[in-house]
């Protein structure tokens, strides 16, 4: 079993470090992750710069670029042979609903999807951080199921654990994306050079949280497991907007 490692948090976060040790044991692992933080990097490839590959001191490989870049430039230039699996994470925070969109540790695991490789997000959902352990048994538990029972064709999930103690974990269910209400304006504020200067708002919260929703499944004590898709396709506008352009 060849496993590839990546995130957005960058090769020195906790999240990678406590997901290689869950793993360990379980097949070749590969820790290819961005020289720095990431956080909303979403799939973006860089192509207007070369990009480097190092080794840090620990084993882990490093590149000067985005989570996309790292799982491209591993399973298309690196890597011998292709991963049998990849998973990304563990993300400090949660990946639900919208978030979706700008997650560079979803975008890591949807690379390795449109690559055709089996891939998997995990994320711990909350900024505290205080039990990824929790997280990363339940990477491994994914992991074993998938070498027990492989899956036939490329799939992509995107799995938010609650910030808990394994052994209060209600069980795991398999979910529907939420939606989130618009963001928090901007922060405006003034830098030392007296420059003014933008911080992003913060996620809004839930506006779609109801029952089959990642949002519930973590709020009540579950894991929540999403299967997701690339196809962007709006396909109920097609006839409209058919008419439209006539």
């Amino acid at each position: 079993m060849r496993i590839l490692l990546s995130n957005d948090d960058g090769y020195f976060s906790p999240g990678i470090e406590a997901l290689a040790e869950a793993l360990a044991g379980l097949g070749d692992i590969v820790v290819v992750a961005p020289e720095q933080n990431r956080s909303g990097a979403s799939n973006s490839l860089t192509l207007d710069r070369p990009l480097s590959l190092k080794k840090s001191a620990n084993g882990f490989y490093f590149v000067n670029g985005t989570p996309t870049d790292c799982v491209h430039l591993a399973v298309t230039g690196m890597l011998d042979s292709l991963p049998d699996i990849i998973v990304s994470g563990i993300n400090h925070g949660a990946n639900m609903g919208d978030d979706t969109i700008y997650s560079g540790t979803v975008a890591a695991a949807t690379e390795g999807y449109l690559l055709g490789i089996p891939s998997i997000a995990i994320s711990l959902t909350s900024f505290e951080g205080k039990n990824f352990a929790t997280a990363g048994r339940i990477a491994r538990e994914l992991v074993e199921r998938f070498i027990k029972q492989p899956i036939t064709e490329p799939i992509l999930l995107n799995v938010n654990v609650p910030d808990i103690p394994y052994a209060e974990l209600k069980g795991h269910e398999v979910t529907r994306l939420g939606r989130r209400h618009k963001a928090e304006p901007v922060v405006k504020t003034i830098s030392p050079r007296n420059e003014t200067v933008y911080w992003v708002g913060a996620a809004g919260a839930a506006a779609d949280a109801g029952a089959g929703t990642d949002f519930n499944a973590v709020e009540r004590g579950f894991v929540s497991i999403t299967p997701l898709q690339i196809d962007l396709t709006h396909a109920a506008q097609i006839a409209g907007v058919q008419r439209w352009m006539k």
